[in-house]
């Protein structure tokens, strides 16, 4: 039998702290967004802004701020909680090369104005970087309960300690609101702002070439032999019918959902937007549920093993989108791929922030490598 390949793999005591995310000083964000809502709002005037805070559990990308703001104007008084998405500073080691933050805020208004989608509302967009450190945009916030990564719903928290039944409908509810946002595409939208300027004959070839494009720059001077082995693989096992292109969320998993209960009050984190094929959103939320499982699993605790299960998010997405879903083992690799690119990168912020080195093999910090080295060797699915 062979030997289980070597994957370094944080034990519990590590998901009690959340990983650096920001250099930035909280109340000078506070001062500096003041002025800024102070000269955007115009002959409003008592603008003030609230202590600036970060939501702790999740992401490592934009920066998420959250913050109460009131000002009086000619409609009278307003007192309003929102939330900015900021660049990242390139100090602190961002996960992506690029953060088009008004992509993102284009998508989210196109989804909030074109489907039923819950998204927030958008309220403004800031592409001048010297005014925080960073473009940003605000908008609405919303009251609800997100899945936590740091630590994982499969180890602790209100998904683990719900119902069968209740899960059932986090599992159909967002599913549906996928399936939703994939009825934007193409020819029925103005898509041109989601489109990758790389080569590439079709928007999947597109989309896998934009990540090799991504792991380049992560590599650094390392190579994963993992990762190489996935993009081979892709290529070996390209889908003759790729598939219908339609918006793309592109990082479609449930702790990137507010939920009101059980169902979905709005979705967020769009910095992985896109035109791709359905399947690609699919994929992905099926195979995240399987990153935190298996590590969960590996610290000798249950998680959640028939949560989010491909069988019954294929279902429910499908019954709502009304088409089958073709070709979801490739993107499942696909999104294995991705995500270990994600993770050399996230590793690479660690080191960055002084909580981290690299091992010896580059690979250990890939946490699904096992996982993934199943997909391609073809017994994943056995």
């Amino acid at each position: 039998m062979a030997e289980e390949p070597k994957i370094t793999i944080p034990d519990s005591e590590s998901f009690e702290s959340t990983p650096a995310k920001s250099s930035r000083d909280p109340e000078a964000l506070r001062t500096q967004m003041q002025a800024w809502l102070t000269a955007r709002l115009g002959d409003a005037t008592d603008v003030t802004v609230g202590e600036i805070t970060s939501p702790g559990s999740n992401g490592m990308s934009s920066e998420t701020l959250l913050f109460d703001a009131s000002w009086s104007d000619a409609d009278g008084a307003h007192n309003e909680r929102l939330v900015a998405r900021v660049e990242p500073d390139t100090h602190d080691t961002p996960v992506f090369p690029v953060y088009d933050l008004e992509m993102q805020f284009r998508v989210i208004t196109l989804a909030g104005q074109r489907t039923k989608v819950r998204v927030p509302r958008t309220r403004w967009l800031e592409t001048d970087p010297t005014l925080l450190g960073g473009t940003f945009f605000i908008m609405d916030r919303v009251d609800g309960r997100v899945p936590p990564d740091i630590p994982p719903y499969t180890m602790d928290g209100w998904v683990l300690e719900a119902t069968p039944e209740e899960r059932a409908t986090i599992e159909r509810t967002t599913a549906e609101s996928i399936a939703e946002l994939h009825t934007l595409n193409p020819s029925n939208a103005d898509l041109a702002f989601l489109e990758y300027d790389v080569p590439g004959e079709t928007h999947l070839r597109r989309h896998v070439e934009h990540q090799r494009q991504y792991y380049k720059w992560v590599q650094n001077g390392r190579t994963h032999r993992l990762i190489d082995d996935g993009f081979a693989w892709l290529e070996e096992h390209w889908p003759e019918d790729e598939g219908e292109t339609v918006v793309s969320w592109g990082d479609a998993r449930i702790g990137n959902v507010m939920y009101d209960g059980f169902e979905p009050a709005a979705v967020f984190d769009w910095e992985m937007a896109g035109l791709a094929p359905r399947a690609l959103d699919v994929g992905w939320m099926i195979f995240i549920h399987v990153f935190f499982q298996e590590i969960t699993t590996s610290l000798g605790l249950p998680g959640l093993p028939d949560f989010l299960h491909r069988n019954n998010v294929r279902g429910y997405y499908e019954a709502a989108a009304g088409v089958p879903l073709e070709n979801l083992e490739f993107f499942e690799v696909y999104a294995a791929l991705r995500h270990a690119i994600v993770m050399s990168r996230v590793h690479e912020r660690s080191v960055g922030f002084g909580q981290a080195v690299w091992p010896d093999d580059p690979d250990e910090v890939i946490y699904h490598r096992a996982a993934m080295q199943r997909m391609l060797d073809g017994t994943y699915w056995d």
